[in-house]
């Protein structure tokens, strides 16, 4: 067997050529076979290792940083609790005197209608009104304006907490953990303003002014609060 470089004769044991030190080919060489002068084999470079880079893969998530831990474990703000806010004085009083106008105007129509009433029955047994004959009127007017009051109070009260002019201001009543008040609970305030109005001269209801809750001594009997809505 001879060297494929230099044609010196190797054995079929041996890797190089002893002579030009080329890797030997085990194979048959053909003597009698053209060889090309520009074919040499050089001594073996070491393999290049090109280093294997890890293979990216698409479903692999990002990497967990300090700005994305600290947005997930981030609360979100709680809703501001609605703190409760009493009816004060001022406005209190502004509603009532909003009602006394509404209640006047009722009267007023009320007053027209038997005024009328009663001058029509007076006519017809040939009589006129004359202040000895409208005292019953008078006193007619007086017991209905004391019921369209109450009813009107305790009507409103009674079925949303609110009259025209607590609605007007944004007030309402309310009971126990401000709940509806009952018709009943109604009457019983609204009673019980007329009679501690009268018999302290107003400071049951001035009470409202240093009272923390802005509660009147009816309040506390009739166990109601005024807010604000």
């Amino acid at each position: 067997m001879n060297c494929q470089n230099c044609d010196a004769p190797v054995l079929e044991s041996d890797e190089r050529c002893d002579k030009c030190g080329a890797k030997l080919l085990h194979r048959r060489i053909f003597p009698r076979a053209p060889k090309h002068e520009d074919f040499v084999l050089m001594a073996e470079e070491p393999p290049i290792e090109i280093e294997e880079q890890p293979k990216e893969e698409d479903w692999q998530l990002p990497p967990r940083t300090e700005s994305h831990a600290a947005a997930e474990t981030t609360l979100p703000p709680e809703e501001p609790i609605m703190q409760l806010r009493f009816g004060g004085f001022f406005r209190r009083t502004g509603a009532f005197l909003i009602d006394l106008v509404m209640i006047a105007l009722l009267t007023a129509l009320m007053g027209v209608t038997a005024y009328i009433g009663y001058k029509v029955g007076l006519a017809a047994h040939d009589r006129f009104i004359s202040w000895n004959s409208a005292a019953p009127l008078i006193s007619f007017l007086t017991f209905a304006w004391m019921g369209l009051t109450t009813a009107y109070f305790v009507i409103f009260h009674g079925m949303e907490g609110k009259t025209i002019g607590k609605s007007l201001l944004g007030l309402r009543v309310v009971g126990v953990g401000q709940s509806s008040i009952t018709y009943r609970r109604a009457l019983l305030r609204w009673i019980a303003t007329v009679g501690f109005g009268f018999t302290t001269l107003g400071l049951s209801l001035l009470w409202v002014l240093w009272q923390s809750e802005k509660r009147g001594w009816h309040d506390f009997l009739a166990r109601t609060w005024v807010i604000r809505d």
